[in-house]
């Protein structure tokens, strides 16, 4: 029986032109490159310009996907943009890139679940897809975390970075066997009892300020393996694939050891994983389109691909999606 799918037809993604190497935290934090990268694996990071807004970096991102998918302005008619660090407390960072890309129909809004944030918005953007009433659709993650960090803290500071990622997503007719291309099957989930464990120390209606990063980060590396670990298999069994079959793994951008331990308990080859952290470190909601763009860009993303995605972030909120490229 046929069904409607969402199709990825293009992928785009963009960093800040400004570096900061471990060394260069070193400057003004105590830490050393050795310290970060032992417990991170992250080795730079890209650092937002001032004036430079997560609506800058999110349409780069989306102008480029577009390219690739052969898409023009005027044919998306749904954008969601998944960010913890929107240019305003309103209106939505979607409504500004829809704005500054000229496209002036369908709709456009936010998805804040931090680091889970573009898997979220993809399952959102494939329900709307699925029911019609959007036809292709901006899929965006954009972050400038450097604005929320307190530099003072080496535990979190040297954790993250900006940048911008995308896709361009299209409903298209499909078969419903096992060779549909699109998204497959996704999982959702989040427990407000962790909120504590990784979160920001302020907010409109509680302090009238932006606040600063703050995480607790071996409980949440704890959560993560467990969580993370059972929400890919969730995935697969609603799926009707078993892990063997998947062909790329794409996870949220962390931390290596969370990476590792993951890869370990669901025995995942070290060839099958996409590992971006070392260039730009965690950039939340753009963290997995980042590293899906390095995959295209490397060749990897060839079509009829399996490809898991998979994310944890602040709340705690987690997920994990299956699409075939």
């Amino acid at each position: 029986m046929a069904v409607i799918r969402s199709i990825i037809r293009g992928i785009g993604a963009h960093l800040p032109a400004r570096i900061m190497t471990n060394d260069d935290l070193a400057e003004f934090v105590e830490t050393t490159n050795d310290w970060i990268v032992e417990r991170t694996g992250i080795h730079q990071r890209h650092i937002a310009e001032d004036g430079e807004t997560t609506a800058d970096l999110g349409v780069a991102a989306a102008r480029q996907a577009m390219i690739r998918a052969g898409i023009d302005p005027i044919d998306i008619d749904l954008i969601i943009c998944a960010t913890a660090t929107p240019d305003r407390t309103f209106p939505a960072t979607a409504v500004r890139i829809q704005s500054m890309l000229g496209i002036t129909k369908g709709a456009a809004f936010d998805i804040q679940a931090v680091c889970s944030g573009f898997v979220y918005a993809l399952v959102c953007a494939d329900n709307f897809l699925k029911a019609g009433q959007s036809r292709r659709a901006l899929v965006i993650g954009s972050e400038t975390f450097s604005r929320i960090l307190d530099w003072e803290d080496r535990s979190t500071c040297v954790l993250f970075g900006d940048g911008a990622g995308a896709v361009v997503l299209e409903a298209q007719p499909q078969l419903g066997d096992r060779n549909d291309r699109g998204i497959i099957a996704s999982r959702l989930r989040s427990d407000g009892r962790f909120e504590d464990l990784l979160y920001v120390d302020g907010g409109p209606s509680s302090t009238k300020t932006v606040g600063h990063l703050r995480m607790n980060g071996r409980e949440v590396f704890r959560h993560a393996i467990q969580k993370i670990s059972g929400i890919i298999e969730e995935t697969l069994l609603a799926s009707g694939y078993a892990a063997d079959e998947i062909d790329l793994f794409i996870p949220h951008q962390a931390n290596k050891r969370i990476l590792d331990g993951i890869a370990k308990k669901l025995d995942v080859p070290p060839e099958r994983i996409i590992i971006t952290l070392d260039k730009h470190g965690n950039t939340s909601a753009a963290s997995i389109p980042l590293a899906l763009n390095h995959a295209f860009e490397q060749h990897k993303l060839t079509e009829g691909k399996l490809v898991l995605l998979e994310a944890m972030g602040g709340g705690f909120t987690w997920g994990a999606l299956l699409v075939r490229w």
